[in-house]
């Protein structure tokens, strides 16, 4: 395995992997809160970083059929939750290109100034 390229976010609200603390998604770009994922509550994201994506499938869900792939941890390889790659019911278009992250699969991070990023405390830093 190479090395593992990590974008840092900053500010005041950021969202990270719960294993391992790998950045994901800052506050502002929350769509909807009110999404059910696999194993419970989910928020929708229209914007996700440090992630990889699985191959793409059709699931039937809660609003019908769509395609998704499944979102990986870029750094500890967990399933945070899914892509949305297309929405056939055209009620649901507005979900395409957005990221289903479960709550119980992320944490929120500290004031995530520059300053205050320490990659020394990084589980993949050096890799």
């Amino acid at each position: 395995m190479g090395k593992i390229f990590k974008i840092y976010l900053c500010g005041d609200r950021i969202y990270s992997c719960s294993g391992c603390r790998t950045h994901l998604a800052k506050h502002d770009q929350i769509v909807s809160k009110a999404f059910q994922g696999r194993h419970g509550r989910a928020f929708l994201f229209s914007n996700v970083v440090n992630i990889t994506l699985g191959p793409k499938e059709d699931r039937i869900l809660i609003t019908g059929l769509h395609t998704v792939a499944d979102v990986y941890c870029n750094c500890c390889q967990a399933v945070l939750g899914w892509k949305y790659v297309e929405a056939f019911e055209e009620s649901q278009k507005y979900k395409e290109g957005k990221c289903i992250i479960e709550k119980a699969k992320m944490a929120m991070e500290p004031n995530m100034l520059p300053e205050n990023i320490h990659r020394s405390n990084d589980p993949c830093y050096g890799l």
